[in-house]
């Protein structure tokens, strides 16, 4: 299962938009919302949490949004997929950093 790590400094401003923005990634790929956000954690004024993707949602988004993912910096297919997701939250209106913790 895909996890990654978010760190934001407007944390209460982020998490309902990250959240309506995968549970809208997730339509778009004909999934119901299949992720969890663990509990937060904050240090130096940033917050810290982990976001945990099923498979199928993974691999679904990397379906879906190929052509877009190639395009992404980056050059490994990780490093292309949490640029992506960086974008895609910050279209959003989401400005985070994201970090690829596990498969």
């Amino acid at each position: 299962m895909p996890t990654f790590e978010i760190s934001t400094t407007t944390f209460d401003e982020d998490i309902s938009v990250i959240q309506v923005a995968l549970t809208k990634i997730a339509a778009i790929c004909d999934f119901e919302s299949e992720f969890k956000i663990a509990e937060p954690v904050s240090r130096f004024g940033w917050t810290f949490f982990q976001i945990l993707i099923q498979q199928e949602l993974y691999f679904g988004i990397s379906d879906k949004f190929s052509d877009m993912i190639k395009k992404c910096k980056g050059d490994k297919v990780n490093e292309k997929f949490v640029n992506f997701l960086i974008r895609y939250f910050d279209s959003c209106g989401c400005k985070v950093r994201i970090k690829w913790i596990s498969d």
